[in-house]
């Protein structure tokens, strides 16, 4: 996952709403997001985690990778993908799991990691934030730290403002994500790869033959009740891989 654009307001009726991009090689095998149990989720078959879910309870958990260059990457023993899948499937809150997680960091390469109920979202990053609370506002998480302001998660909290003043339902989020603007290379953030790959990455959706956009992630999170949740699956061409998939279809 490359990008998260997310609107938290605790107290209100509806907390959270998010659209998110999960970026990866198209040639890395996935299953996409259906019900397991009583998470909605997709599946990486390589590791057996995933980057994004829901739990029917109101939990909501995604991760995003932490672009360094090459020399400055640590592989990790453990896959990054489980850590979504680990607070899903488990008992703990927010603050305790990003807490207890914060001994164990070192062990995965570089991750941000988002993770909620329907009172708090968490947020942790292993390479510069330690565990804290996410304050109430629209923000954004590309591949650097929360609200880190490139060209990108600036776009697209400005789209994602747009979409929810007109009632941000999950196919206006979806929309939020398929964007595909290419901006100027002097606006470009300096993350220490070529400029060939960072004008690759730039846009909020990413198309290329071998790697880009595979999967575009819409969730709600009521003050009350179950999550909601739709994922548009997407070839390497750029054009959609079938309809979008909802969560209220998969019960």
């Amino acid at each position: 996952m490359c990008i998260v654009l997310f609107d938290w307001r605790p107290d209100t009726p509806r907390p959270l709403a998010v659209a998110a991009n999960r970026d990866e090689f198209h040639a890395r095998p996935a299953e996409p997001a259906r019900w397991r149990g009583p998470v909605f989720h997709g599946l990486d078959l390589t590791a057996g985690g995933t980057w994004l879910g829901v739990h029917r309870d109101g939990r909501f958990a995604v991760i995003t990778n932490f672009r360094e260059p090459l020399t400055e990457r640590g592989a990790g023993e453990r896959s990054r993908g489980l850590l979504p899948q680990a607070f899903l499937q488990g008992d703990q809150g927010p603050e305790a799991f990003c807490r207890a997680l914060r001994a164990e960091q070192t062990h995965y390469a570089g991750f941000n990691l988002l993770v909620g109920d329907h009172q708090s979202l968490w947020y942790l990053s292993n390479r510069g934030a330690p565990p804290q609370p996410v304050a109430p506002g629209l923000h954004g998480l590309s591949n650097g730290l929360l609200d880190d302001p490139w060209p990108k998660v600036e776009r697209g909290k400005a789209r994602l403002a747009e979409a929810l003043a007109t009632g941000g339902d999950l196919d206006a989020l979806l929309g939020v994500v398929n964007d595909r603007h290419q901006p100027d290379d002097d606006a470009l953030p300096d993350t220490g790869v070529s400029t060939e790959l960072e004008r690759l990455v730039a846009p909020v959706f990413i198309q290329s033959e071998r790697y880009g956009t595979r999967a575009s992630s819409a969730v709600t999170v009521p003050a009350r009740g179950e999550p909601a949740m739709a994922e548009q699956s997407w070839r390497p061409d750029g054009e959609p891989d079938g309809p979008p998939r909802y969560s209220s279809q998969s019960l």
